[in-house]
Order: C-alpha cells, then sequence, then structure tokens
C-alpha cells in the first residue's frame, strides 16, 4: 500500500477540482461578483448549536454570512463566495472541523427562486462532468429531472417522524428526530427540499408572511445528506437583534461561550434590500459525485495529518 492516502484519492481530488471551477463559471455567466470576506471576525452568529474557534480574542468564521450581507447592503445584489469555514468539535462521516463553503446570495428574490436556483446549478454541474441520471450513490439510484421534490417540515414529521413538530420543539427532541428519523428517507429518488421550517428554527431567515410560525428557509438533501441550507432574509434589524439576544441566553444558559452582539452588521440591515442566501457544502456535493459516504475521501488532508 502506498504511504500517501492522498494518493488512493487522486480522481476524487479531480473531480473536485473540476466541480469547483463549473460551479465558479456558472455564477460568473449569471453577474455574480465573486467576493472575498475575512476569516478572522471579532464576533460571530450566536447560534445555539455551532461553536466558532477561538483565534486570540477573535474567531474563525462559522460562514460568511456576516459580512456578505454587509455587502448586499452597500449595494451589490449577486454575489458569491467559495471559502473555508471552521466549526469547533465537529467531526465525523461527514463533517470536518475545517470545510469549505460556496455561499451565494441574491437581491430582491426569496427562497423560492433560491430553490429553483439550486436545482439549476447542481444540474448544470452534473451535466457538465457528463454525470448519468439516475445516478447511482451508495446503491441508490438518483433522479436528476427538475421540478425536484418539496416537502415541509411539517410533513416529513408526520410522514416519517415519531412526533409532530410541536411535540418535537416542546420535548427538546426536533434535531434528534429530524437527523436519527426523517434524514435517512430525504433525497433518497430525487432530491428533496425541506422546506418551511419552524421560526424558532431559522435565526436568520424571514418570517412567512401568510404564517409568521413559519421561517421560509430550506435544506436540500441527496442521497439523504443534507447539502444545503437556504432561505429569505430576514432583514428587520430588530428582530434579528432579539433573536440574537435569545440565542445568546440559550448558549450561555447551556454553559456555552458567548459571543460580543454582532453590531455593525444590525447596523448595516437597516439597508439591505429583500435577499435570498444560499450555503452549499462543496465537500459534500462531492462526495455525492464521487459516490462516497466518507468526506475524508474528498479532501486533500484530515486532523490528524497536520
Amino acid at each position: 500500500m502506498h504511504p500517501f492516502r492522498q494518493t488512493s484519492i487522486r480522481s476524487n481530488l479531480h473531480l473536485r477540482a473540476a466541480i469547483i471551477n463549473v460551479a465558479r463559471q456558472f455564477f460568473t455567466k449569471y453577474d455574480y461578483l465573486e467576493v472575498e470576506t475575512p476569516i478572522r471576525q471579532p464576533t460571530q452568529i450566536p447560534e445555539e448549536h455551532i461553536d466558532a474557534v477561538s483565534s486570540g480574542e477573535w474567531f474563525l468564521h462559522t460562514s460568511p454570512e456576516l459580512c456578505m450581507k454587509r455587502l448586499l447592503a452597500a449595494g451589490y445584489p449577486r454575489i458569491f463566495q467559495i471559502c473555508h469555514c471552521f466549526r469547533a468539535k465537529e467531526r465525523g462521516h461527514r463533517h470536518l472541523p475545517e470545510m469549505t463553503m460556496l455561499e451565494w446570495y441574491t437581491a430582491n428574490h426569496d427562497y423560492h427562486h433560491m430553490m429553483t436556483q439550486t436545482e439549476n446549478l447542481i444540474c448544470h454541474i452534473a451535466r457538465t462532468l457528463g454525470a448519468k441520471s439516475p445516478l447511482p450513490y451508495q446503491n441508490h439510484y438518483i433522479d436528476w429531472h427538475t421540478p425536484w421534490q418539496r416537502i415541509t417540515v411539517a410533513e416529513a414529521f408526520l410522514t416519517y417522524g415519531s412526533a409532530t413538530v410541536k411535540d418535537a420543539l416542546s420535548t427538546g427532541r426536533f434535531d434528534e428526530i429530524l437527523s436519527i428519523e426523517i434524514e435517512p428517507y430525504l433525497g433518497i429518488q430525487r432530491p428533496s427540499f425541506l422546506i418551511d421550517y419552524p421560526a424558532a428554527c431559522g435565526a436568520l431567515a424571514r418570517r412567512s408572511p401568510d404564517n409568521p410560525d413559519i421561517a421560509e428557509r430550506f435544506e436540500l438533501y441527496i442521497g439523504g445528506i443534507e447539502l444545503c441550507n437556504g432561505f429569505s432574509e430576514l432583514t428587520d434589524p430588530g428582530e434579528q437583534q432579539n433573536r440574537f439576544e435569545q440565542a445568546l441566553q440559550r448558549r450561555s444558559d447551556a454553559g456555552k461561550r458567548t459571543y460580543p452582539m454582532p453590531k455593525i452588521f444590525l447596523e448595516a440591515l437597516k439597508n439591505m434590500p429583500p435577499a435570498t442566501g444560499n450555503a452549499l457544502g462543496l465537500d459534500r456535493l462531492v462526495m455525492l459525485f464521487a459516490d462516497t459516504n466518507k468526506i475524508d475521501d474528498v479532501v486533500t488532508f484530515i486532523p490528524g495529518e497536520l
């Protein structure tokens, strides 16, 4: 056996480079500006279940979201970024503490537009790579033809879960039921958008104007893998600050480190237009096309090799 793991995954690394190149061409074609934002920042999005990695008195970003939305507020209507993001204590077959994210934002559109665009992006990548439809993945065959399935969170809990959304939230089991009981059934025969999350599960998402208990948020599943998280953006700075304060309190109650309030972001939010954004895990997308269930198979170096 060759002493270098990287030798055995050579074809996957070539595939990875091709996917990133095609994605970049897709956004350039549609007049998106590629941007770069600072990785090291003085604060982070105060999400309850995502922990930042410290860098001195600052943090390595868990997402470029705060800075990219400030660019929307500054008048950039279509932007994208491919960058590394860092999340403490995340390690598993599908998780790395340092991952590659494709994140993009479009002004004056909502999450319905973003879901259609996500379909177009991934189908474009598949066609350019010459991928078959149905695509073989881990003993399943996934039909790429659009439109893809859209199933609400409430429908998914009724179909696959052991509790309703209301009961799952009240007992603190929402994430557990979603990950263990529901996710394995999503996107198996064709890609599935899980849409319309409870408002409590959409920290930066706009509430539905038709139902304030619902956040206009979606996640895309293909082959049982969650690939991305997108939503219509919340642009009300007062409501956003209230949500941040609640999240910081929950972190404090759980004994987790809290972050300074992102005041510059909240001030910029006053000038941000209606918009939609999406964060797609590029490592996981490569896993799909490489037909592997191990994220280690698609990255050059992993923890323990450095």
